[in-house]
């Protein structure tokens, strides 16, 4: 489908239009141009939605290294759909919030260009199905995302938050794309639909178990799972806009995407259980934890976010028990935990794109995020009061709200753990659903705190930057969207579940039945049973924390600062920098003669001792032409001449010393018939010579020196032991031990390069490029001299004027 490749290449060529056409567009924002990619890319994938609802999937692929199996090939399905659809839907309504949000003084169209690639990045990740194609785009979206985090770049915490995004994300994704190619070594394909068929076959390989960690790593650092989350709450120093968009529906959730994507190849073992459901419901409990004692809005919503991402986390982790079964009545019990974590994962790209553009609005219509500065907004901003209730009461759990419906799902999910007799659940089960009510708690806690602290009590102006007022009707259009949808799901949520949720679980248990069987039907209401126990107990407890959250809020102080994550992370970076910076001292000394010393010790370590492990060293003589008499003269004279250079005090005597080397060598060449390296030998030589003689004039005088005994032993030690290997290799090239004889290319030179003579194919076929390389890099030399002259000359003129 050729629909797929233009939804995947606009918002690239989007971004490379923009530097061509921002002046342009002086009157009309540019935000305006912008916004019509992601429509268009969402219409394209909206109109396949119908066929992918059926059940089919589209699949185009573009030869891109065919030789190493590597394509472009674009695969969607009912997974990336709903992916796609996030990504455009919501990268649609968080460009048109940051035309009105950002001001016309920033620099847009490096905003947008931005926002183009990181939407086109995270595209690729879910459109792709060759592993190493997702690779790429994933660290696109690092890459991207740091750019987007660091906009304003002048602020401290701006490159601060970028940095440590950029290295937790792309450290994970470093490892993440070792597993990918230890998959490939097993499986043997690059295609994720044919490791998922034939991955079964490879479950006891020895490099199952390593590859599945290293996948995970790369999923859990780019969704923020425990303890790599630390990266998502210094994230929020980037403008509104881009966390509403990077850190609730898109980049976040490529972690989530990646773990679904590979449930099929890795679902049913049991380590990848524990480390997905474990580490899932750990970071939901750790992120609502910490959500709580936050006075920054922002920051309060990033620790919810990561909260968010460990049960979606935890409920794929759930559902994958149901491959260890197989298809069956006991395993449906378990697909229904991954249909939740489908629905939650709508659901929170909703809720928390709405919650994220209100403390956008509060921010920028206020000027501040800090509760303790914010109180009475109510009256001022209703509309704003009324999106942040929807959307916080939402995250809470609340009817009639769509995250009532999911997250009783997940209690459902919960529940069912401890019902398992395999993977130790029968010991550890019951953990699940205390882990989770205690987390709904303390949710239900921050979401009140969101509420209740920012738009009820007392209106402090004094405190406030601006005068609060309702924002203007551009800002509020995208929130009230979302917080439309929030409600439209919770009645009428299996039009979801039909037209996006059922095909995605066709997709991540592929060979189970009927999908409609995977797919249960939505309701708010199932009668009394445990879940709804549990919620109500959510509202009680959660509702007591809140009230009398001043008395036990001082527990967080029990967290001394020095143990905290953030400041395990500080102090590795700045040791790793001290250390890195005292190493870089100690070689970098500032002598060429130790640079020349590290060169020749690599040398004879890498070389010489590759050679001599591989027994390399290997020569007979026997059959080689003897040495004539002249020939031991001619190198005599070469040898006592590279000699006396190193002993005479004049350079006049070292010139011509070296001369001696150059013209013996084109005498070897006149012997051995080889005239054409002969002449170019003498020409070369003749004119090296009259060059040094010519420099001579602008040299500084000769002045020995002096080197302690150790230095000259050091240097006699690497003279003798570089000739040494270079001999040795000289001798051994006859050996043919290590690579096969080329003479066959010789031999076809004809049929291989189309020449007769195998020397003119030579230098025909590779000389010429060799010689285009070294023009190109005389070129860029060029350039570099031209621009130090005018500079030159442009601060000569500048002193001249100041005189």
């Amino acid at each position: 489908m050729f629909t797929i490749i233009i939804a995947i290449i606009l918002p690239f060529l989007a971004a490379a239009l923009i530097p061509f056409f921002y002046k342009r567009l002086s009157r009309l924002h540019i935000g305006w141009f912008v916004l019509a990619v992601p429509v268009t890319m969402f219409i394209i994938l909206a109109r396949l939605l119908p066929a992918i609802a059926r059940g089919d999937t589209f699949l185009k692929t573009i030869n891109w290294i065919p030789s190493y199996d590597i394509n472009l090939s674009l695969y969607l399905d009912g997974l990336s759909m709903i992916f796609g659809l996030l990504i455009t839907g919501v990268g649609s309504l968080v460009i048109l919030y940051s035309i009105y949000y950002l001001s016309a003084r920033e620099s847009l169209h490096h905003f947008y260009i931005y926002l183009l690639l990181f939407m086109g990045a995270m595209l690729g990740v879910v459109l792709s199905d060759n592993i190493l194609v997702l690779y790429v785009f994933w660290e696109l979206t690092s890459i991207s995302s740091f750019l987007l985090i660091a906009f304003w770049f002048h602020r401290k915490g701006s490159r601060y938050g970028a940095q440590k995004s950029l290295l937790i994300t792309v450290s994970g994704g470093v490892a993440m794309l070792a597993g990918f190619i230890m998959v490939y070594l097993m499986t043997d394909t690059y295609s994720i639909r044919e490791i998922a068929s034939s991955m079964s076959h490879y479950m006891n390989d020895p490099l199952f178990l390593p590859a599945m960690l290293l996948v995970l790593l790369g999923a859990f650092t780019k969704s923020a799972q425990f303890p790599f989350h630390i990266w998502l709450p210094d994230a929020m120093e980037a403008p509104t806009p881009v966390s509403a968009y990077l850190h609730s529906a898109t980049m976040v959730k490529a972690g989530i995407y990646l773990v679904a994507r590979l449930t099929p190849v890795f679902g049913g073992d049991q380590v990848w259980f524990w480390a997905v459901s474990g580490v899932g419901i750990f970071t939901l409990f750790w992120g609502s934890f910490t959500a709580v004692r936050q006075v920054d809005l922002k920051a309060l919503l990033a620790y919810s976010t990561i909260s968010q991402l460990g049960l979606i986390m935890s409920l794929f982790g759930i559902g994958s028990v149901a491959l260890h079964f197989g298809y069956g009545p006991q395993s449906i019990i378990y697909t229904q935990a991954t249909f939740a974590a489908l629905f939650h994962l709508v659901n929170h790209s909703t809720f928390k794109g709405a919650l994220f553009m209100v403390v956008g609005i509060i921010d920028h219509e206020v000027g501040t995020r800090d509760i303790r500065r914010l109180g009475g907004l109510m009256a001022l901003m209703p509309i704003t009061f009324t999106i942040a209730v929807i959307g916080s009461f939402s995250m809470a759990g609340l009817p009639p709200f769509n995250g009532f419906l999911s997250k009783e799902l997940f209690f459902t999910a919960v529940l069912n753990v401890k019902q398992l007799d395999v993977f130790s659940l029968e010991t550890w089960g019951l953990m699940f659903p205390i882990i989770a009510w205690t987390a709904s708690v303390l949710t239900f806690v921050y979401c009140m705190i969101i509420v209740f602290q920012t738009f009820f009590g007392r209106y402090q102006p004094e405190k406030l930057e601006h005068k609060g007022h309702e924002a203007p009707w551009g800002m509020l259009i995208s929130p009230i969207i979302l917080a439309v949808f929030v409600i439209g799901i919770f009645f009428f949520p299996n039009i979801l579940g039909s037209y996006l949720l059922k095909p995605a679980m066709a997709s991540i248990f592929p060979g189970f039945a009927e999908p409609g069987e995977l797919t249960p039907h939505i309701a708010a209401w199932h009668g009394f049973n445990p879940e709804l126990l549990m919620t109500m107990g959510v509202v009680v407890v959660g509702g007591l924390l809140y009230k009398f959250l001043r008395y036990w809020k001082s527990v967080y102080w029990l967290f001394p600062t020095e143990w905290r994550l953030n400041a395990l992370y500080d102090f590795t970076l700045g040791q790793a920098e001290r250390r890195s910076s005292a190493i870089t001292k100690f070689y970098m000394t500032g002598y060429l003669r130790d640079y020349a010393l590290y060169i020749y010790i690599f040398f004879f370590l890498a070389v010489g001792g590759g050679l001599f492990l591989t027994g390399a060293f290997s020569f007979d003589m026997s059959g080689n032409a003897p040495i004539r008499v002249y020939e031991w003269i001619l190198v005599l004279v070469m040898m006592t001449a590279g000699i006396a250079i190193l002993f005479v005090k004049s350079r006049l005597t070292a010139t011509l010393l070296n001369g001696v080397l150059g013209y013996s060598i084109a005498i070897f060449f006149v012997l051995f018939r080889a005239p054409d390296l002969a002449l170019t030998q003498l020409v070369v030589e003749t004119v090296t010579t009259a060059l040094f003689l010519l420099c001579f004039h602008f040299l500084p005088e000769w002045k020995k020196e002096e080197f302690r005994p150790r230095s000259k032993l050091v240097n006699v030690f690497i003279s003798i032991t570089t000739g040494t290997i270079v001999t040795l290799i000289a001798l051994s090239v006859q050996s043919n031990k290590l690579f096969e004889t080329i003479s066959i290319y010789f031999q076809n030179a004809y049929e291989l390069a189309g020449g007769k003579n195998i020397v003119n194919a030579i230098l025909g076929d590779f000389r010429a490029f060799d010689t285009m390389l070294e023009v190109v890099v005389l070129f860029i030399a060029g350039i570099g001299v031209f621009t130090l002259i005018k500079l030159k000359s442009g601060r000569e003129e500048q002193d001249i004027e100041g005189k």
